[in-house]
């Protein structure tokens, strides 16, 4: 890893004459995103909204596989499904809530709490939800085959 602060740049390019606003990094793809239909966009974009809590899976899945790889854990996959609650505090519309619902299969033979820790410590670590100021909920199902 490289020494912090990290710095990432993104542009977000819009046109008064289109609803999409295109989004760019050196050295990815772009993508297109657009207002989710909650907020009369069309809903068949990715949303600011979206990608906040697509980053949340991403992130979470990210860490656990860092951590996973310290510990020396063998799994064989991993699903974070994650869901964000939007609501209105103190007038200012914000993600209150984030539910994580983790699907971890691995063979048998790690002991289960100890995947239990391995996953709340990543939960825990997800620089994302650590950057926020929403609840985060974790659940996980895990399937030892």
């Amino acid at each position: 890893m490289q020494a912090l602060p990290h710095h990432y740049t993104v542009t977000a390019n819009a046109d008064s004459a289109n609803s999409n606003i295109a989004i760019s990094s050196a050295g990815v793809v772009d993508i297109t995103t657009d207002a989710p239909a909650e907020f009369g966009g069309p809903g068949d974009c990715w949303s600011p909204e979206g990608l906040l809590i697509a980053a949340i899976a991403d992130c979470f899945s990210l860490t656990f596989r860092a951590i996973a790889g310290a510990s020396k854990l063998e799994w064989q996959t991993l699903s974070c499904e994650a869901t964000g609650t939007l609501d209105k505090v103190d007038r200012v519309s914000r993600f209150t809530e984030v539910a994580l619902n983790v699907t971890l299969q691995l063979p048998a033979g790690p002991d289960e709490d100890k995947v239990v820790r391995l996953l709340h410590k990543a939960e825990e670590n997800c620089l994302i939800t650590n950057s926020m100021t929403a609840t985060i909920e974790l659940s996980c199902d895990i399937n030892f085959v």
